[in-house]
This record gives C-alpha cells, sequence and structure tokens, in this order.
C-alpha cells in the first residue's frame, strides 16, 4: 500500500526517516525497507544520500520548521491598524478620500510604517482584525456632540420630570413626504433582465406628520406642500383640539418649528402645550423618524398604487394601522439611539 508522506506530520516524517537509514546501515536492503513504510522506492535514496553528507549526518535527516512568508507586519502594528481604522475617517490622517478601502489602508500602512501591501495582502490583515466591509451612517459635520449628550443626560430628564408631576405627556413629532413613484427595496428577476413594476404614470404626492409617545400614543395627520408656521399651528390646534393631559412636545428645528406666530400660539395655550426643540443634525434622537422608516419599508413605496388609489388614501389608512397597534408603536423606542427616552 502506496503512502503520501504529506500526510504525514513533521515529526513523524523524521522518525521514519532515521528509522529507515539507520536499517539500512544495518544491512536491510534499500528497497524492502522503504516498501515496509508504503513510500516511493526513490526516497530513501534521498534520505541515505543527505546523510552521507560530511559535516551533516542524520542531522540532516532532522525536521525543520516550515519558513512560509515572513509577517509583513508585527502584532503591535497590526493592532495599531486596527485603532486608525476603526471609528475613524481617514482624513484624520491626511487622506483624501472619505471611506475606508484597501487602497486607503494600504497607503497609510506605507505612510507610517515604510511597508507596502498589496491588496489581497490588506484585505486579509483586515479580516484576522475583525474589520468588515459596510454601509456608513451618515452624520452631518455640524453636529454638537456636546449638544447631542446635554440633551440626553439633562435636557430631556428635566422635561420628563416636568411633564409627569404637571400630569402631562411628552409626544415627539416629525413630518415627511411620500411620492406615488418612489420604489424601495428589490425584487427577483433574471440576470441581465431588470424587473419591471407597474406604477401610476400620473404623479402623485402627499406630505404627513405624526407625534408619538413611549407609551403607545399616537397623533397623525396628513396635508398638501410644504410645512409653513401658518400650517403648523393648524396641525398643533388639531392636535391639541379635546386633550385633557398637558403635552410636551419635542420637535426638530425646522425653521416653521420655532416662528413667532407658533410661539404666539403656544403661550396661547396657557401651558396645555409646551414645545422643547432637540439639538440640531441629529435626527436619530428623534422615536418619530421610526414611523417613517416603518412606513416606508412596508407601505406604498413596496406596493405600488394601482389604478384609481390615491395616494393620500393608502398613507392614512397605514397611519391609521400604526395607531391601532400601540405594540408597534412602543417598538419605536427601543432603538438604542432613543434608549435616553424612559419615564423619569
Amino acid at each position: 500500500m502506496k503512502r503520501d508522506g504529506r500526510t504525514f506530520d513533521h515529526g513523524t516524517l523524521e522518525t521514519i526517516r532515521l528509522m529507515a537509514v539507520e536499517r539500512v546501515r544495518d544491512g536491510e536492503a534499500p528497497s524492502a525497507v522503504i516498501a515496509s513504510y508504503g513510500f516511493n522506492r526513490t526516497s530513501v535514496y534521498r534520505w541515505l544520500k543527505a546523510a552521507a553528507k560530511p559535516g551533516r549526518g542524520l542531522r540532516a535527516l532532522r525536521a525543520r520548521r516550515a519558513a512560509g512568508r515572513p509577517r509583513s507586519l508585527t502584532p503591535r502594528q497590526e493592532r495599531q491598524v486596527f485603532r486608525w481604522v476603526n471609528g475613524k475617517d481617514p482624513r484624520q490622517y491626511g487622506l483624501d478620500f472619505g471611506l475606508w478601502t484597501r487602497s486607503t489602508v494600504a497607503d497609510l500602512i506605507g505612510r507610517k510604517f515604510g511597508i507596502q501591501l498589496g491588496l489581497s495582502a490588506v484585505g486579509e490583515l483586515l479580516a484576522k482584525l475583525g474589520l468588515t466591509p459596510q454601509k456608513p451612517l451618515q452624520r452631518a459635520y455640524q453636529r454638537d456632540p456636546e449638544a447631542i449628550e446635554r440633551w440626553q443626560r439633562e435636557t430631556y430628564p428635566a422635561i420628563a420630570r416636568q411633564a409627569k408631576a404637571a400630569g402631562g405627556e411628552v409626544f415627539f413629532w416629525d413630518e415627511s413626504g411620500f411620492r406615488a413613484d418612489a420604489v424601495h427595496g428589490r425584487t427577483w428577476g433574471a440576470r441581465g433582465q431588470t424587473p419591471v413594476v407597474q406604477r401610476p404614470g400620473q404623479r402623485q404626492s402627499v406630505s404627513a406628520a405624526s407625534a408619538v409617545n413611549a407609551k403607545g400614543g399616537f397623533w397623525h395627520c396628513t396635508y398638501e406642500g410644504g410645512l409653513t408656521a401658518e400650517l403648523f399651528v393648524s396641525l398643533l390646534r388639531k392636535m391639541m383640539r379635546y386633550r385633557a393631559k398637558p403635552v410636551h412636545l419635542v420637535v426638530d428645528g425646522l425653521p416653521a418649528h420655532k416662528t413667532k406666530l407658533v410661539k404666539d400660539y403656544v403661550q396661547s395655550t396657557q401651558e396645555r402645550l409646551t414645545l422643547h426643540v432637540l439639538p440640531g443634525y441629529a435626527p436619530e434622537l428623534n422615536p418619530d423618524e421610526a414611523v417613517w422608516s416603518h412606513m416606508k419599508r412596508t407601505g406604498v413605496a413596496r406596493t405600488p398604487l394601482r389604478k384609481g388609489e390615491r395616494l393620500r388614501d393608502k398613507i392614512e389608512e397605514q397611519l391609521d394601522a400604526i395607531k391601532a397597534s400601540p405594540k408597534l408603536i412602543r417598538s419605536f423606542f427601543h432603538a438604542p439611539s432613543v434608549a435616553y427616552i424612559t419615564d423619569w
């Protein structure tokens, strides 16, 4: 039976080589010795030749550690690469591109360590470090991290305590727009043949506003066009109609939210309504953003209108469905970015 020496570990092969040469030197025929191990007959002659070299002897048959390809970076340098890439922007290091690629990582390694790595080697290194290519979240550079932290740690808790002391509720408000010709997501089709989704030829658009509460409360409405101060006051009047408890309403910094007209109306409610403005460029702090994300993942954008259907009717129908599901509404507050919202 023939055996493949590559299936044995180095220690075993070393022992076989030494035993085979010793047996031949003791008088056994080389062909018989090698046959007893099941190896190719030429192997024993190579071993005998190597052991016969002056100054080496049987040491020539000892197993040697395979050299392999030497490491390009030390473990310490690899950890440094991880710190450079993880959570950082390439432009912080003077690179032109704002996203990490294998090429930009290789460029940075060359600049810092003077070591040139190919793209495949960089890819292997990033995988070894637990770094994977991902679609990044986008953040406006005008964001004020200190204002965001102050909102989470101080401002909102004070709002929540104030509302609770007055027997009121905290709602988060936001607006969004919808178009009948918007199609989100993907569908299956034959390779090279783009699928066709039928939609109305006539463009329809509608705007919507909603206010969401951590306990499952929900208010909504639809309207045409963009939001003005006059329209915002009109919507607030509708929201506050028949409402017994005071409302602390958290809004973003849209100009229409901060006009004198709006402030005058809020003052006229005699503390039944109080407005609070979120830090700028931080939409992730508003759980009402999740309402629109849910709408656009599951609604008209995924199921285009059929002939004779009105976009406004479909949007209102979906908003009504959300209102009827307090459990769904409460789930909008489970995202890590809104974990600061609790009952104080």
